[in-house]
């Protein structure tokens, strides 16, 4: 289990040293996480080889998500101490909030209709073909 700790806390130092050098509009963390998702994708095996690594990442991951909640308290915090600068830009604060929110539900459906309508064109391909995918 330790071995996976460090792996995750080594790329999200990866992602925190990329974004100091690079100056990236991305958090580190976020650049972590997409180095340890790349580098699971294109191992040899794919991501669910069944490595022992592989088990050791999953276990922690399970265990950091089901004490996610103390991960939240520092941020919940942070944001009681700020509580003046909330109320005086409430207004941005919550314009914000629902456009991204609204952007998300566009994209994603966007992005779903798109993979819908692929997926419909490659099964019809495939029986025109002969060929039966499930």
């Amino acid at each position: 289990m330790i071995p996976a700790l460090l792996v995750l806390l080594g790329c999200e130092l990866a992602g925190d040293a990329l974004h100091q050098m690079v100056g990236l509009p991305v958090p580190g963390p976020v650049i972590g996480m997409s180095i340890l998702a790349a580098a699971l994708a294109f191992r040899k095996g794919g991501a669910s080889s069944g490595s022992p690594i592989t088990g050791s990442l999953e276990q922690v991951a399970e265990t950091l998500i089901r004490h996610m909640g103390l991960l939240f308290v520092p941020a919940g915090v942070g944001l009681v101490a700020e509580i003046d600068v909330l109320w005086s830009e409430w207004l941005p604060i919550a314009a914000g909030l629902i456009g991204s929110t609204l952007l998300s539900l566009a994209v994603t459906g966007l992005v779903m209709h798109w993979s819908i309508r692929r997926r419909a064109a490659r099964r019809a391909r495939d029986t025109v073909q002969g060929v039966e995918r499930g």
